[in-house]
């Protein structure tokens, strides 16, 4: 069938590729609905390359994907270094190696994974990891999928939004025009009649159509698809009923030894558009087609054909596990389901496809119900395990339960200890602080009765990480010191290095310097053990703990340094945790394009872990509160909702203070003093001077501060004992411009006022503004200068007049640096605007703003 209306998204490639080979590497997303042509298009570009080299890797339609199916494809095609690691079955770090190596060989070189939207947790990661350093080779990596099944959830959405804007194209393939279809059925000898309006213009519902022999056209693939198969002799329809159990291609050898290679018949299944590869596998056209013949199959029938194919491929020693396991489960056979899923998931979990691995223990347990009680609940934990590593952190919590249960009954003590602590782990994560701490108990009580190992260990510091969190400061430190005792007796670093964090974090909030030594050490012990985890936490609490007392310089370097290795080793979640301390800092800072960029970060996916949702959404909110942009209290009650059992002043302080300024901006004195007066009760108990001044000051604000606390920060003692000035000059030195332009504000002559309000007006802070204004105007001072943006309040979503014109070219398409060039801006500026935009928009990414503005247009 010939590829009409595709010229411009080859001519794209064209560009796009010579850009790479003769610069530097790029990335071109091919999407598009099913059947739409992305295959037959990229195919087409493939045949069309002379000089560079043509790599092709497909994702598997298994019920759980094959860990790094397209590297598998890629290997055998590149050979060398890359094709060993895959067959000697390195570690996922040395395979992500070896392909980075292999796109950095020098030489050009198109790469296409195919169907990424099946893509297994592994692939992802290694897109994601690839995406990060393209710029380094000469490679473009083009990648095909569906975009009407890649919704807001969908995590390969959260991987394109990783990659490099600068290099990074999109090809979304429309459906043919109706004077295509209209040729295609010319060519076809057949008549129009409704075919456009039936197939959309699909361009494969249409070849399937026009292939059939009935004179009506079908309204569904299905149909199209069965219809032609009427055709098939005996012989050719068993072949193509085998073929149809079997995703991807079945190879010409499965087919020999499941007494399936007849080439007459295979002859006769190519007339109804099946395809034979050069090897001499044979598959369907289209995944499409695949599943609607076998949907066509009766149950019994399908699970004989699974039944064959897994017999088959069981013969074979390397045959992979999640595909003996996809033919397993088909076939209904309980014990290899039993078998090969938990071989699956602990493949897939070894390679880092977490989120697979987890799948199969899903598959796994439903076939458990007669396993030994024991059998049942490893299941059970692996499963838990692999939920926590991909945040279905309620999965994560239910399947702990559920083995807790069946180690009670056995009696089994320290399994039953060990699931305790992981539920207090858990329920830490799902921000429920009173239950963390019950299972904490219960794990320690447990455990104690037992001779001591590794799991008592970390109980022990378990107890001291939420007494540290929850600022006990003496209890964390006396936890801490136990953990490290029986750590360095068992020989474990990595429960040494863990206990190390607690401790050191838990004496820098009762303001002892010498916590300070105790991170750096658990940061070094993690570094040389390579104990990423940890790794990332030193860095995330040598970090916060400066953050919280404003040392922005110390703490935004060793954000930095976290940052950069949780990109290099893909920890996400630690990732993501810094980067919404880091919007934070920056949101104090009066950075709030930066602020915004980083909470997009954190906020797009929603299945982050409440812990790090929580500030993020705050300063969200808090931002929105002084940019007077619309909905703050969206963000603000969510936040509330999932910090209400924390009672952890890091999560409760910010959201309270938030809280009051918008209050206070609102002249509603009363509810400054409701939003803060109970928060501050639970804080002023802790050892946590910022949090308690944070506080503190609202209250004294609004009169309602019976006693001023003798440890708050200067800023804070300066203002309540009445000198301004130095107040001012206070929250200058620590670089933050809006605290300052308030003292000015509130408490100065009119030179002072006049400053403060510069300063809003620079930083956009329309609420202040305003406020101030009113302030000015009841004190008589005239030649008040008027607010700069007043676009930004006619416009109902709070965008100026620049980022609304951004926004209109987003609109069109256009990328940032076109958009940059055609405004005479710096790309980075323009990357700032649009991440202001989707904040203000209240949207996780460019298409939805896109949408948003084509709608509001109409």
């Amino acid at each position: 069938m010939e590829l009409l209306e595709r010229d411009k998204y080859l001519q794209d490639l064209t560009q796009w590729l010579n850009a790479a080979v003769t610069g530097s590497g790029s990335i071109a997303l091919v999407c598009g609905e099913a059947g739409i042509g992305k295959t037959s298009l990229l195919q087409q570009f493939s045949r069309q390359q002379r000089t560079a080299r043509v790599l092709w890797g497909a994702c598997d339609a298994l019920f759980t994907p094959r860990p790094l199916a397209p590297v598998h494809d890629i290997a055998r095609q590149s050979k060398g270094p890359l094709l060993a690691a895959i067959e000697s079955g390195a570690s996922r770090d040395k395979v992500f190696s070896a392909t980075l190596d292999e796109f950095e060989r020098g030489a050009a070189a198109l790469v296409v994974f195919e169907d990424v939207h099946w893509a297994d947790e592994a692939t992802l990661d290694l897109l994601k990891f690839l995406g990060r350093r393209i710029q380094r080779t000469k490679v473009m990596l083009a990648m095909s999928y569906r975009d009407d099944e890649v919704g807001a959830r969908h995590p390969l959405r959260f991987v394109i939004g990783d990659f490099p804007r600068a290099n990074t194209h999109r090809a979304p393939l429309p459906p043919l025009s109706k004077p295509a279809v209209e040729q295609l059925a010319k060519q076809a000898g057949r008549a129009v009649g409704d075919l456009y309006s039936v197939t959309g213009g699909n361009p494969l519902f249409v070849t399937e159509a026009l292939a059939g022999s009935d004179t009506s056209v079908p309204v569904m693939v299905r149909d199209a698809v069965l219809a032609r198969a009427v055709r098939l002799s005996p012989a050719a329809r068993e072949i193509a009923e085998l073929v149809s159990v079997v995703p991807g291609k079945t190879e010409g050898w499965l087919l020999a030894q499941a007494g399936c290679l007849d080439e007459a018949a295979i002859e006769s299944c190519l007339s109804i558009g099946m395809l034979r590869g050069e090897d001499g596998s044979l598959a369907f056209r289209h995944e499409l087609a695949r599943r609607a013949f076998e949907d066509s199959l009766s149950q019994a029938r399908q699970q004989a054909l699974h039944a064959k194919v897994l017999a088959t491929l069981a013969a074979q020693a390397d045959s992979p596990p999640a595909r003996l396991a996809h033919h397993a489960n088909g076939a209904r056979n309980t014990p290899d389901v039993l078998r090969f899923a938990t071989l699956a998931a602990a493949h897939a979990a070894n390679i880092g496809s977490h989120r697979e691995s987890a799948a199969h223990y899903r598959v796994a347990l439903r076939h458990a119900d007669k396993l030994a009680p024991g059998e049942r609940a490893a299941l059970y934990e692996h499963y838990s395990y692999e939920c926590y590593m991909t945040d279905q952190i309620e999965q994560a919590i239910e399947a702990r339960q559920e083995a807790l249960e069946l180690r009670s009954a056995a009696a089994e003590r320290l399994e039953e200890g060990d699931n305790l602590r992981w539920l207090s782990r858990l329920s830490w994560f799902a921000s429920r602080g009173a239950a963390a701490r019950e299972y904490a108990v219960a794990a320690v009580s447990s455990l104690e009765h037992l001779p001591p190992g590794p799991e008592l260990a970390m109980a022990y510091s378990n107890r001291a990480q939420l007494d540290m969190l929850g600022h006990h400061v003496d209890s964390a430190i006396d936890w801490a010191k136990r953990t490290i005792e029986l750590a360095e007796r068992l020989g474990r670093l990595d429960i040494l290095s863990h206990a190390l964090n607690n401790l050191g974090t838990a004496r820098l909030v009762g303001d002892d310097p010498a916590g300070r030594h105790d991170l750096e050490r658990s940061l070094q012990l993690a570094l040389e053990g390579g104990f990423q985890e940890h790794v990332a936490r030193a860095y995330t609490n040598l970090s916060s703990t400066d953050l919280a007392c404003r040392s922005y310089r110390t703490g935004m370097d060793y954000l930095e340094k976290g940052i950069a290795y949780c990109d290099e080793y893909d920890l996400d979640s630690w990732r993501l945790y810094m980067l919404a301390y880091r919007a934070r800092a920056k949101f104090e800072q009066a950075d709030w394009n930066g602020a915004s960029e980083d909470l997009e970060g954190v906020l797009r996916d929603r299945r982050t872990a409440p812990v790090s949702r929580i500030l993020a959404l705050t300063t969200l909110g808090h931002m929105r509160i002084r940019r007077g942009d619309p909905d703050p209290d969206g963000p603000l009650e969510e936040s509330r909702t999932l910090a209400a059992d924390s009672q952890e002043s890091q999560r409760i302080a910010p959201l309270a203070a938030a809280l009051a300024e918008t209050a206070w901006l609102l002249g509603e004195r009363d509810r400054v003093i409701r939003e803060v007066a109970a928060p501050y009760e639970l804080i002023r108990q802790q050892p946590n001077a910022w949090a308690t001044g944070m506080l503190a000051i609202w209250l004294w604000r609004a009169g309602a501060l019976e006693t001023i606390p003798q440890t708050i920060p200067a800023p804070f003692r300066l203002e309540i004992s009445g000198d301004w000035q130095a107040a001012a000059d206070a929250w200058a030195a620590l670089g933050c411009p809006y605290e300052r332009a308030n003292m000015l504000g509130w408490y100065g002559g009119e030179p002072e006022q006049r400053e403060a309000l510069s300063v809003f007006e620079q930083l956009g802070a329309t609420p202040a503004a305003q406020a101030l204004r009113k302030q000015m105007r009841a004190r008589g001072i005239q030649g008040i200068p008027r607010g700069s943006r007043v676009s930004t309040r006619l416009d109902p979503h709070g965008l100026t007049k620049r980022e609304a014109e951004i926004l209109q070219l987003v609109a069109q398409g256009l990328r940032n640096s076109a958009i940059a060039a055609k405004l005479f801006l710096s790309t980075k500026t323009v990357d700032h605007h649009v991440s202001a935009i989707l904040t203000k928009l209240g949207v996780p990414s460019r298409a939805e703003a896109a949408a948003m503005a084509r709608k509001l247009s109409e």
